[in-house]
């Protein structure tokens, strides 16, 4: 519930700043983010040591650390400038619906790195879902290409850093706290970012930033808490949870923009969402309860061979060989 609610309030709050009359530089606001993050890791880092558990176990393991967080921070940088760029483009609703892919392109890469494994069931399910999204997103009156073009980036970078922050965040050598994840991630992030900022300078940021400075602040901060947030979150529901977690975030957002900033939405934008979230919720029913009456059906319908059930005569222990 707080990751929903935080990464909702930072995306309308993005979309706010966003805006060509107050502060539509994306590489700088999320510089500022990164910044301001490593900032209050490191305060809270010499204040309270017992606070970075995960810290001890990078101690003779550096190599280690930077082969994960390069790219970890490369993508994290590509997917905060992608997704604050969409927004100079189109509505947050859109947006929201465009994210519903975002569950089959993780258990793709996770079924890439072995996380993961790909059947019948789970291939119709993610044309269930696909063909949803799809009607969802053409279903938009004001489409622009660009701003889907940076979302759909956006969305490839992000589900990338799920997939490998879940193996740093519990398996790899590693297994990191959500904090010292952040630790981590944060100035790798920000020197991608710098190295971007620095290429698409725009003499009218510093000005821009001195005059929304009171609210670029609390941007910062609540950015923050949403970075300490997702790794916790990828931490103790995995990379495809975390994503699915989402799912709900997207439905608040959709709902929120909906009735209370105006945002349009076509009826078969609705009925496509709807489509792509019945899908969703089918895909982690099936994740949760993959011996229920109603997923055997599916697995016997779609011609799955039935996996054998233990009955009263099946021994606990095996006999070892």
């Amino acid at each position: 519930c707080s990751y929903i609610a935080v990464s909702s309030g930072l995306i309308r709050f993005n979309k706010y700043l966003m805006n060509e009359d107050r502060f539509p530089f994306s590489m700088a606001l999320t510089s500022i983010h990164m910044f301001v993050s490593f900032s209050l890791c490191l305060v809270f880092y010499l204040l309270k040591p017992s606070a970075f558990p995960g810290m001890a176990n990078t101690q003779g393991k550096r190599i280690l650390v930077l082969s994960w967080f390069v790219p970890i921070g490369a993508v994290f940088a590509i997917s905060l400038f992608a997704s604050n760029q969409a927004y100079l483009y189109c509505s947050v609703t859109f947006l929201q619906f465009m994210k519903e892919g975002n569950v089959i392109i993780t258990f793709l890469l996770s079924c890439a790195v072995g996380l993961q494994a790909l059947n019948r069931v789970r291939a119709i399910v993610i044309l269930w879902i696909i063909a949803g999204s799809m009607m969802a997103v053409s279903g938009e009156i004001k489409f622009v290409f660009v701003g889907f073009a940076f979302q759909l980036v956006s969305q490839l970078a992000e589900c990338s850093r799920a997939v490998m922050g879940e193996f740093v965040l519990s398996g790899g050598g590693l297994k990191l706290d959500p904090l010292s994840y952040t630790m981590f991630v944060a100035p790798t992030c920000l020197l991608v970012l710098i190295v971007g900022m620095a290429v698409t300078w725009d003499p009218r940021i510093p000005a821009a930033l001195l005059a929304w400075r009171w609210y670029i602040l609390p941007n910062a901060l609540l950015a923050f808490v949403l970075n300490v947030l997702v790794a916790a979150t990828i931490k103790e529901v995995s990379a495809v949870g975390f994503i699915l977690a989402g799912v709900c975030k997207d439905i608040v957002i959709v709902l929120f923009s909906w009735m209370f900033f105006g945002e349009q939405v076509t009826a078969q934008q609705a009925l496509g969402f709807t489509v792509a979230l019945t899908g969703v919720f089918f895909w982690s029913y099936l994740k949760v309860n993959p011996s229920s009456p109603t997923a055997r059906c599916t697995e016997r319908l779609l011609g799955l061979p039935a996996e054998k059930q233990p009955t009263e005569n099946t021994p606990l222990v095996k006999d070892k060989v």
